[in-house]
């Protein structure tokens, strides 16, 4: 039986989303591609948002979230989980601590992942980051 590319599509996503929800880094290197399309917007208020373009970058990201983040209040939800061929988005809410500050932060999320030979080489970020800056701000 083949697998069609969405089905793989998805299973990749699902994975993505059970590693960062069990902070397996690890995990998450491998299942990144050596070279990542990475979006989410450049905000120098917020210590964990930067530039990243390798699988082991990107997967540093949930380690750099926990250090910055109070672990016991971060929450998501998911809306919609949708599949077009190599794309997978998902849709939510999104919320937590920063750790420095004590302040939260909350709002919507969309995420376009690419999975492309079972890996991810695009990992697209849309967030409330006026909300998280606010947050980190003291």
């Amino acid at each position: 039986m083949t697998i069609s590319t969405a089905d793989a599509t998805r299973a990749a996503a699902q994975k993505f989303l059970e590693l960062r929800l069990a902070g397996d880094t690890e995990g998450l290197v491998a299942l990144f591609a050596d070279e990542v399309d990475w979006m989410l917007a450049d905000n120098p208020a917020v210590p964990w948002i930067r530039p990243r373009s390798t699988g082991a970058e990107c997967a540093a990201l949930f380690t750099e979230l926990t250090a910055h983040t109070v672990p016991e209040d971060a929450r998501a939800s998911i809306d919609a989980f949708l599949v077009d061929g190599t794309d997978a988005v998902v849709t939510g809410h999104l919320s937590g601590t920063v750790r420095a500050t004590g302040k939260s932060f909350a709002g919507p999320f969309a995420l376009r992942l690419t999975v492309e030979n079972g890996r991810i080489t695009r990992h697209h970020l849309y967030e409330n980051s006026l909300s998280i800056a606010e947050a980190c701000t003291p």
